[in-house]
Parts: structure tokens; sequence; C-alpha cells
């Protein structure tokens, strides 16, 4: 599948080229030599698999999306006998050899600063602390890029919106609620330390039944991430059970634990079931809330919005939803131009990358970061 060529975008190269990130230390710096034969990598490290992505010195992609089993439970050195396998499967699919690939650009699903990792997240006890940056440059032989995953998939739907050259903000509940922030022209906002845009954790004051905030899973109370995630979802959906009015609701009947029935609520939500609605009609409008105050800050332009609901039948309500907490929150400026009121100044649109928008990220930075001009 071709996603983007260098030449409809006024060539990517001008474009990424970063000036001020250093990406790998001096220390462990490599230069390869590329050529118009070079290729890139884009490896994105999941709880589950490993998918990955190549493209060629065009800022073509090559060959389908892989995925390989993803061993981060069993520690780093597991994980990149995975990697080695992604690698050598792209290369497989291209009809190329291994050592063709010139750069590798990497997603982690834990936060890091400087290519170490410093949270431990559902990793293994080894990442932790460890320079995987640098230990993967060295095992491969090339320049490796690393970020977290939502910045991954940020930079991949950029890449995947040829006619944008504005920035672009990402949203995604999932588990948690992560996201990311690209600049005009493509590159990743990362912060002084990379660090920034935790976008789950923007307060909002939002209250339970009992006058109490939420707990995030990050130990603080009332972020954004307590009402809008997977985690929340149960939380709410236990919730809302023990009420008196929703004591005969089908959820209700039965064994089954608050976990599994939290993956069939949007099941129902899909077939208009009021439960199902009001849970997600809430979830979308403190979304929208928590939104305004980050295009308040960073004034984006676009704001992406991703996430397996970005599936759902229900998508468009959502959505409204969200527009919804957005107005509540937003000053009108943020929504339409002050100069000329029929501009609108932040568009919302879903995400399209799926599953590969990490990957896809990961390989076009790849490609702009170590590729020739």
């Amino acid at each position: 599948m071709r996603l983007l060529a260098s030449d409809e975008r006024g060539l990517w190269r001008t474009l990424w080229r970063p000036n001020s990130l250093t990406l790998i230390p001096p220390e462990n710096s490599l230069k390869v030599m590329a050529n118009d034969s070079s290729y890139y990598a884009g490896l994105d490290i999941g709880g589950t698999t490993v998918k990955a992505v190549l493209v060629n010195q065009q800022a073509e992609q090559v060959g389908p999306l892989t995925e390989v089993r993803s061993l981060v439970k069993d520690g780093y050195e597991a994980t990149f006998g995975q990697l080695d396998q992604a690698l050598g499967q792209l290369a497989a699919n291209a009809g190329i050899e291994k050592s063709a690939i010139a750069g590798i650009g990497l997603d982690v699903p834990a936060p890091s600063s400087d290519g170490v990792i410093w949270g431990k997240a559902n990793l293994g006890d080894d990442w932790v602390g460890t320079d995987i940056r640098g230990k993967l440059s060295a095992r491969t032989g090339v320049p490796v890029f690393m970020t977290n995953d939502g910045n991954a998939a940020a930079v991949g739907e950029y890449a995947l919106r040829r006619k944008h050259m504005g920035s672009l903000l990402l949203v995604a509940p999932g588990t948690g609620l992560g996201g990311g922030f690209v600049l005009p022209g493509g590159k990743v906002y990362e912060g002084a330390n990379g660090m920034a845009l935790e976008v789950g954790h923007v307060s909002v004051p939002f209250r339970e039944d009992d006058d109490g905030l939420p707990v995030c899973s990050c130990g603080l109370k009332g972020c954004a991430e307590a009402w809008v995630s997977l985690v929340a979802l149960r939380r709410r959906l236990r919730l809302e059970l023990a009420k008196p009015e929703w004591a005969s609701h089908p959820l209700n009947s039965g064994d089954i634990p608050v976990e599994e029935k939290a993956f069939k609520l949007r099941e129902f939500a899909e077939k208009g079931d009021p439960l199902a609605v009001q849970i997600f009609k809430q979830q979308g409008f403190i979304l929208g809330y928590a939104i305004a105050d980050l295009v308040r800050t960073f004034d984006p332009g676009l704001v992406v919005v991703g996430g397996g609901l970005a599936e759902t039948s229900f998508r468009d309500q959502y959505m409204e939803w969200i527009q919804e907490g957005f107005a509540d929150r937003a000053w009108p400026v943020y929504r339409n131009s002050p100069i000329d009121p029929s501009k609108v100044t932040t568009q919302f649109e879903w995400a399209s990358g799926g599953d590969a928008a990490a990957a896809i990220g990961m390989a076009y930075t790849a490609r702009e970061t170590f590729g020739e001009p």
C-alpha cells in the first residue's frame, strides 16, 4: 500500500529534518551511509504484538504490515529477539537484505527520556533504567529513534494526511488515555525531557455521585484518564449497575466479572442501550472538555481522535458528544475565527491509521531522521 510519497508534501525531508533534537547520544552515534536503495523500519512494541512497517528512500511503504508476538513481560532481550524477527520479515517481504535497513524508528509502551525507560508500565522489570535505544542501535548496527507509543501514533496520523501542513493533536482512549502533539512540518513535540503531552492526566472537575474525585491509575485524583479509559469504563459500569434503576439490566445477570461486562458495553451502545449510551455520552463529553484545555494551550487546528471507538457504528454520535464537551469549555475563538466567523479554528477527525499508525509514524520518522536529504 502506498501511503505517502516524498513529492506529495513538498519533500518530507525538507519538512522533517530536526535541528535541535539529539536522537542518539554522541558516544552511541552511528552513521549508516544511506542511498537510493536504503530502507527504514518502524517498530511498534505493544503488549501483545510488535507491529512493523518498512519504507524506502522515497518515503513509500514497501510490503505489508508485519506482526510478531510481543515478549515485553519476558524482558528487553527477549523482545529484541522479536524485533530481529520483525526486521527479518520486513526484509524478506520486500525482497531485500536486512543490511539494507539504514535506520529504525522504535516506540515503546512506557515513558522514557533520551532513550532510557523510567516507568515500568506493563513491561518486565529489566526495561526500567535501561538505555533501550542505545542497546538496540548497538545490536542492529544502525541508528535508532525512540519515543512512546502515543507520540508515534500521532506522527503516523500526521503522515497519513498528505495535504495537512499544520500541527496535529492526537487523543486516543484505550486502556488508558494517550496521545501526542505534532508540530507543523511533522516533528513530534516531546518536551525538554521526552515527557510532554501526558494528555490523560489533564485535570477535569467532574465528580462521582458521592462528590469525590475518582483516583487515576497514576495515583492522582481527577485526571481525564480516570473518566476516559477502559479502566474508567469498568468503574462507571460497576457503580451504575449497583443502582436500583439498572437492577434488571441484562449486564446485571449472571456472575460475569465486571471486566468482561465492560467489553460488552460497546456492543450494547451500538444497539442503543440506554445504560451504555449514558456511560459513553458522559465519557465523550469529558474527553471534549479536556481537549478544550489542550487546544487552549497548543492551538493545533486539528484534533484527531483514535482508539477503538473509531471503529464503532455510533462513532458519529460519540464525536458529537466530544464536541459538546469541547464547546462547553473552549472559548468561542477556538471554535470559530474571531476574524472570519465562517472559518472553523479547531477541526475534529477520527484517526485513520488504525493499529498500524504508530509503526507508520516510526518508519517515516526513521526515514526523515536518518535518510539522505
